[in-house]
């Protein structure tokens, strides 16, 4: 829970450390003039007081502070139990453990002798307590498996209960997740009541494939933000009456640490002598969940009741589905909705890095098989870590200082870099092995990332002569490109990144084998002429399936050529960017959408860039106040996608940009991508969260039309009607809480200056599953590798495949070398929502796999590089 000002803040931390330090002696602790006498019906409750210090890894301070604060609540947690042999302490976070460990080896190991006698609980089983909204499914799969290992490495268990109690959302395929990295319930506090009517504090939360976990909301708050302890039981039994009268209640100093202190202690111990007062007694989640089963069984149960494996605390039995509990089959929305947008660099950086690593363990991981590359593991895990450690849920939220995000840009550059340096190496490790000969071409190897055939767009800056005073469309009537077998490939010329001597971009569409890669020659050949499918002029660009047409104000209309329909309704400009008024603070608390329109970018001025025979570019640019807008519209020769790369110069305040796309639709329907799935959400004009892409689908002439629109850095959205919105950018002060803004103060405001993203446009007939978004999605966002090589013999045909799978639902998300061992782990998910029979071919290493998916299942293989049974494991490998 977030407090009101830095300055109570720093009171409650002041005065835990000092109530943590000093003694307390009297029959009685003081109690707040608040407390009222226990109700009659306070005595059938049982409390499990849950001692806890909710810590910020970072928020208005940086992790190094952060650690600090780790280190000395931690170890005020032993003292208080050296004083008192019934408290007991809850923790989660295993980049906490890991600060103790190398701090402090001492104070670890007597963390793990308090853990080994049951007093200490350890909890969450990631790395730290993220955003779950954001990180893309890869990532929550990998908090789980660094967390764990870190885990058992330390404390010698696994956790068993998953525990995000200040996370602002939790995404609906959350449950999948938890379970596959071995947790059984999950702890949560965020949405509050007036966010989200929950059908009971303890309930199964249904996930989007239908898993279920048993789950538990902290009523009211998780630390000491509202006056004693012992009032906020009072308001439990008072205010939030429960079928349930098995509770949990927390309590301790938090957000800088500090934990429970001796003062709450000693007042939970006096209030449970009070006359009526519930049983209150110290405890942690697992002995909590432990007791409800025992007090749920019926008899003879179910295999499907829970999980029993030893006497570990991490083992505990705990119910997985039980009648007794109502079923929320929903996500958990909407806390600080503001917090989608906030930072566009941390976000765009975040999505860049999880992309970037998942690509580099690929092709780390094909070259290490069949080319002896060295893997780089430790360098994975280290570049993960930081990642992980920066979804932090006030770092990726946009809700910290602004020093902290500079670490963030260094973070994220060290994961970048390690990414690259590894999918580049490995790339080039491979290539070195494909002929290049020819003296008088030039050569490059393009690879895919992706477990299916795929026409990628590739971009090389590349040098070639020609005489003084060519043009690119002279240099293209003078080149051609070529693949392995000697086919022509359509390219084309355009301006390079540098202006200096020979050098220009080569653009061309590489057509390539599914995981596997395609040697392209570039030769000298006589002018020649080709007519081009694709064309630009003035304000209009058209290839065989769309004509584009911008207006004055520099929105769009689309039509569909194939469907023979404007894509946009009515009058409505596409892709029109609107300016909002947004006077919300950094988390936009209370905000549930953003609709009060001040005004649009106006004043478009176009420029044809490009003109085929590849794609066609027109350029527009607009103004609105101090702020500039230039987006080049690409379209490509056969595509039916429209892509955007958008440059903004931002220099406003308190006001928001979304791009609106009115699709041309009625009864709409929006589906929104989150980690490993989707979601279908109301068309209320509500602000919601969702990862690369967003949908909308409707009727149309007797059957279904949509349009997809697929991003590389954005996570905010809405749907009004059918009205698909993109949030751009919002420009609140860094981390402003529910304070007014000052006319006569300076402040540090976000977002000013210039970003970037690029976008997709997909209009499509049917809905989004018949049109392969998902696939687009990974196609759009997925770096190639390109590999320029130089001349030198080889042993390697000129194209190979060494992954595939045969059905399009089916996307492999991770290709890597298990963390223990030599064996290769895949990764793998539905994605339509289908129930569906899939086929691997493991061609690196000659093996063929074959399995049922359930809808929206994730499904993680261990693959034998030497011979042997591949396993399906959880997505900790075992």
């Amino acid at each position: 829970m977030r407090i009101p000002t830095a300055r109570w803040l720093l009171a409650v931390v002041i005065l835990a450390s000092l109530l943590g330090g000093m003694s307390y002696t009297g029959a009685q602790a003081p109690r707040s003039p608040e407390t009222q006498p226990w109700p009659p019906t306070a005595a059938q409750y049982r409390f499990h007081m849950i001692g806890n210090s909710h810590i910020d890894a970072v928020w208005l301070w940086t992790w190094p502070e952060g650690m600090a604060a780790v280190v000395s609540a931690f170890r005020s947690a032993l003292e208080r139990m050296k004083e008192d042999p019934e408290f007991t302490f809850t923790a989660s976070s295993a980049q906490f453990y890991e600060w103790v460990a190398e701090t402090d080896p001492d104070l670890m190991r007597q963390i793990r002798a308090r853990v080994e006698e049951g007093r200490w609980a350890v909890v969450g089983g990631w790395w730290v307590e993220p955003d779950v909204n954001l990180p893309n499914g890869e990532a929550l799969v990998r908090q789980g498996l660094y967390g764990q290992r870190t885990f058992q490495r330390l404390l010698g268990r696994k956790a068993g209960i998953g525990w995000n109690p200040d996370s602002f959302g939790h995404a609906g395929t959350l449950p999948q997740i938890l379970k596959l990295q071995g947790l059984h319930a999950y702890v949560f506090m965020r949405p509050q009541p007036k966010e989200k009517t929950l059908p009971s504090d303890l309930f199964q939360w249904e996930g989007a494939d239908g898993t279920r976990i048993l789950a538990y909301h902290i009523p009211i708050a998780y630390g000491d933000y509202d006056g004693p302890i012992v009032n906020r039981v009072h308001r439990i039994i008072s205010d939030l009456p429960e079928e349930h009268k098995d509770l949990m209640a927390f309590y301790g100093a938090g957000d800088h640490g500090g934990g429970p202190t001796k003062l709450n202690i000693q007042s939970i111990k006096d209030a449970r002598r009070e006359p009526n007062a519930p049983q209150m007694v110290f405890s942690t989640p697992y002995k909590y969940f432990e007791e409800i089963e025992e007090q749920e069984k019926s008899g003879v149960r179910s295999s499907e009741s829970g999980v029993t494996k030893g006497k570990n605390e991490s083992e505990v039995t705990i119910p997985v589905s039980r009648t007794p509990y109502p079923v929320l089959a929903d996500d958990l929305q909407h806390h600080s909705v503001g917090c989608y947008t906030a930072l566009s660099e941390v976000k765009k950086n975040n999505r860049a890095a999880e992309i970037a690593l998942a690509a580099g363990e690929k092709f780390a991981a094909l070259a290490s098989v069949v080319a002896g590359f060295d893997y780089p593991q430790n360098d994975f895990t280290a570049a993960w870590k930081k990642v992980l450690f920066l979804q932090f849920h006030d770092s990726l939220a946009g809700s910290a200082l602004p020093a902290h995000y500079e670490m963030a840009r260094q973070g994220h550059g060290f994961a970048l870099e390690v990414a690259t340096q590894a999918m580049y190496r490995a790339a080039e490790k491979m290539a070195w092995h494909i002929p290049a000969e020819d003296p008088n071409s030039e050569y490059l190897v393009v690879f895919n990332p992706h477990a299916w055939d795929a026409h990628l767009n590739v971009e090389y800056d590349l040098g070639w002569e020609w005489t003084s005073g060519a043009t690119p469309e002279s240099i293209r009537q003078n080149s051609s490109l070529e693949d392995d077998q000697g086919n022509s490939v359509p390219h084309q010329w355009t301006q390079a990144s540098v202006l200096i001597d020979d050098r220009n971009t080569l653009a061309f569409r590489a057509p390539l084998p599914a995981f596997g890669y395609r040697q392209f020659r570039l030769r000298k050949v006589r002018p020649q002429t080709t007519e081009s499918p694709v064309r630009a002029t003035g304000r209009a660009l058209e290839n065989e399936h769309l004509r584009v047409r911008i207006g004055e104000d520099g929105t769009l209309s689309i039509y569909d050529k194939d469907a023979k329909a404007e894509v946009f309704r009515g009058n409505q400009g596409g892709a029109r960017a609107m300016v909002l008024d947004d006077p919300s603070d950094t988390w936009s608390h209370d905000v549930k959408s953003y609709t009060r329109e001040v005004g649009a970018f106006r004043d478009a001025q176009t420029r044809v860039l490009e003109n085929g025979p590849l794609r066609a570019t027109v350029r527009v640019r607009s103004r609105y106040g101090a702020s500039a807008l230039q987006v080049d519209w690409v379209l490509y020769a056969g595509a039916r996608t429209l892509e955007a790369r958008v440059a903004l110069d931002w220099h406003e305040r308190l006001k928001m940009v979304k791009f609106s796309f009115p699709a041309n639709v009625e009864n709409p329907r929006a589906t929104y991508e989150i980690p490993y799935g989707y979601k279908v959400r109301q068309t209320h004009g509500d602000e919601d969260p969702g990862q690369r892409w967003i949908d909308v689908t409707g009727d149309r002439g007797g059957g279904q039309y949509g349009l997809s629109v697929i991003n590389d850095a954005k996570y905010g959205y809405s749907v009004q009607g059918s009205d698909l919105r993109v949030s751009i950018v919002r420009s609140p002060v860094y981390a402003q809480f529910e304070r007014a803004i000052q006319p006569d103060h300076e402040y540090q405001w976000q977002d000013q200056g210039r970003q970037t993203l690029r976008i997709w446009l997909a209009p499509h007939s049917g809905d989004w599953r018949e049109a392969g978004v998902a696939r687009m999605a990974e196609e759009f966002t997925t770096p190639a590798p390109v590999i320029y090589q130089g001349i030198h013999p080889g042993d390697r045909p000129g194209s190979a495949s060494f992954l595939s799978v045969d059905v399009p639902n089916i996307v492999v998300s991770a290709l890597k070398k298990a963390e223990d061992g030599t064996d290769l782990i895949v990764r793998c998910y539905e994605t339509a929502g289908r129930s569906t029979a899939a086929t691997l071919s493991l061609g690196l290493v000659n093996r063929r796999w074959t399995g049922t998916f359930h809808p929206l299942e994730i499904k993680t293989l261990r693959v034998p590089v030497s011979g042997g049974e591949i396993r399906e494991v959880n997505v900790l490998e075992e």
